[in-house]
């Protein structure tokens, strides 16, 4: 007995020496373990999703690592610096949308991309973390829930920015920059006669942005309503992807096993529709794993913010908590067809750069306010 006490003593004391050294360079040991597992997942569903491309996993890893890195370099960053630089970096990536709307490169008929010979990338991804951290620099020193005039400020610094990467067009990203802004507001503790008075406003602006939608955008909202009306067609994506997840069952066919995927069946499957594939290959047990990851990372993430030092902190990790969970969202509801398809991608699961990137250093930014906050008391 003496010597499973000490056995379990050494191993506790192990375990506190490891999370003492991830605390001391500010990383939140639950979450990372989370957002490795989650990673980690996502490659063994890239590798399938991909037609066992080998290489296609070396690209993902890569970016995984450079991104894991951004999000330990931000986590160094206190908060009150992250506070003192949000408006800069507001009006740098307000600039550089207005740069592509100027001389973007155009690709799959969106003009999206900057390309300064060095590095192409996409400025609107800078603004899902700059307008949180806008709207939060903008109410953390005001008396809350907000007065009316600084809602109205934090809605125009939000709409702003929606309006450019619509134009583009890119109605997934503009979706996930409002809920940004809308979301902090939200935690900064709007009354729900607010909530109700914005929702009423935009629903009866709601039928005057079908008049300046494209017609891609039109036929995919159409399409929501009824997939079968165009099954080779629009509705081609939704139909293939519900009979994916629908034929692996409970348990699924098993890994590298999946039939609409490998069979060319279903399109995006790396990307947008990677969700499918996981239905099909692991089932709705594979699904339940999934979302159990994401529910832990998502309550990680609320924990630190009821835990936070300063408002600041708390509307900024709030705020980026509650956007990873509306990727979750979205993704999941246009997957299964309860959603039109947008272009948002399973969050750290879907093969791809941008927002992989922008994810984790969104992060960073919640494990800078949670590794902080004693520095900060002292």
């Amino acid at each position: 007995m003496a010597t499973k006490d000490i056995s379990s003593r050494l191993d506790e004391n192990a375990d506190m020496t490891q999370r003492g050294l991830l605390r001391r360079i500010h990383l939140d040991a639950l979450l990372l373990v989370a957002l490795l597992a989650l990673c980690g997942f996502g490659l063994l569903v890239v590798y399938s999703a991909g037609d066992q491309d080998i290489i296609i996993v070396e690209r993902q890893l890569t970016r995984l690592i450079l991104a894991f890195g951004l999000m330990a370099a931000v986590a160094q960053v206190p908060p009150h610096l992250l506070r003192r630089w949000s408006f800069a970096l507001y009006l740098f990536g307000v600039v550089m949308l207005i740069a592509v709307l100027l001389f973007g490169d155009v690709g799959k008929g969106a003009q999206r991309w900057l390309d300064l010979g060095i590095v192409r990338f996409q400025p609107s991804e800078l603004l899902k973390l700059a307008v949180p951290m806008t709207v939060a620099w903008l109410l953390s020193e005001r008396p809350l829930p907000p007065r009316l005039p600084w809602i109205l400020l934090a809605v125009m610094l939000t709409l702003i920015p929606v309006l450019l990467i619509a134009k583009q067009p890119d109605l997934g990203t503009a979706l996930l920059v409002v809920s940004a802004g809308v979301l902090v507001l939200f935690i900064a503790g709007l009354s729900w006669w607010t909530i109700l008075g914005l929702g009423l406003t935009v629903s009866a602006i709601a039928p005057l942005a079908w008049l300046i939608m494209h017609d891609y955008q039109r036929a995919r909202v159409l399409t929501f309503l009824n997939p079968e009306s165009d099954p080779l067609g629009t509705g081609y994506h939704i139909i293939q992807s519900q009979i994916a997840i629908g034929s692996g069952g409970i348990s699924g066919k098993g890994w590298l096993n999946g039939t609409q995927s490998h069979l060319e069946f279903l399109p995006e499957r790396h990307t947008d529709f990677i969700f499918a594939v996981i239905g099909e290959e692991f089932g709705f047990a594979g699904i339940l794993v999934l979302l159990a990851l994401y529910f832990f990372i998502i309550l990680r993430g609320l924990m630190i913010t009821a835990h936070a030092h300063d408002r600041y902190g708390r509307l900024l990790a709030g705020g980026l908590t509650l956007v990873f969970f509306v990727y979750v969202f979205v993704n999941t509801g246009m997957v299964t067809g309860l959603l039109p398809v947008v272009g948002v991608p399973l969050p750290l699961i879907s093969y791809g750069g941008t927002s992989m990137v922008t994810l984790l250093i969104g992060f960073g930014m919640i494990m800078s306010v949670e590794t902080h906050k004693k520095k900060a008391r002292t």
